[in-house]
């Protein structure tokens, strides 16, 4: 059994990348031009009618959304996290959608706000988004001090959600200001962010989507060998 994976470099596709990466699945993957806005085509709406990136395609049909996808993962081939009937599967599910929900969610606004917003108000959001996203990484940052699910020495699809989620406020907007946010405010998810660096699935990533030295503790401008990020 093999997956197909469709993702652009530095988008929400990266997690479960590195998910499959970690687990030693079988998959490929196909570009979705974001330039040409690929993701937007009747081809690719027939995967996700959101239009948006990833899809991951499997042998029971095509999976769109990042928790959803990697739910799925977990749950199928084990090592992600805690089972359907294991200790902790509570943790593990109300992290994940806070994640999902609310944190991502939030950077969604904040890196795309035409999409929800009048052109006149695109500020006010941008700065209601920073201030709602500094108060969820403070909460996440409690928890990561004391949840094993949000630590890097036994890495699950926690760890890899909050990884890129911390990634991408140090560098995204580019035309925004960014100062509301600084990893070394959160020391406990910055361990997390030095400990998944330093795994051979991220390794994979930082070729395959130019990602640089510490793609998560230290985020520089992807430098991609195909498509376009963020």
């Amino acid at each position: 059994m093999s997956y197909l994976l469709h993702y652009a470099p530095d988008n929400a596709s990266l997690i479960p990348r590195l998910a499959l990466e970690h687990r030693g699945l079988p998959y490929e993957t196909r570009l979705v031009r974001r330039d040409q806005r690929a993701q937007e085509a009747p081809a690719y709406r027939r995967l996700n009618p959101l239009g948006q990136i990833p899809v991951l395609e499997t042998p029971e049909g095509p999976i769109f959304e990042t928790a959803a996808i990697l739910l799925y993962l977990a749950d199928r081939h084990g090592g992600l996290g805690p089972g359907p009937a294991e200790a902790g599967r509570g943790d593990l599910l109300k992290w994940l959608f806070f994640l999902s929900n609310s944190v991502h969610a939030a950077e969604r606004m904040l890196f795309y706000p035409e999409k929800y917003i009048a052109a006149e108000a695109l500020a006010a959001l941008r700065a209601g988004m920073a201030a709602h996203l500094g108060r969820q990484f403070a909460l996440l940052e409690v928890e990561a001090r004391q949840s094993p699910l949000l630590r890097g020495e036994a890495p699950t699809l926690l760890s890899f959600y909050a990884a890129a989620l911390l990634r991408w406020p140090a560098l995204y907007p580019r035309d925004a200001d960014r100062g509301w946010f600084r990893l070394s405010d959160l020391p406990a998810l910055r361990d997390l962010c030095l400990a998944i660096e330093a795994l051979p699935a991220t390794a994979a990533l930082q070729s395959a989507e130019g990602l640089g030295r510490t793609p998560f503790s230290n985020p520089q401008p992807p430098q991609p060998p195909e498509g376009s990020a963020l």
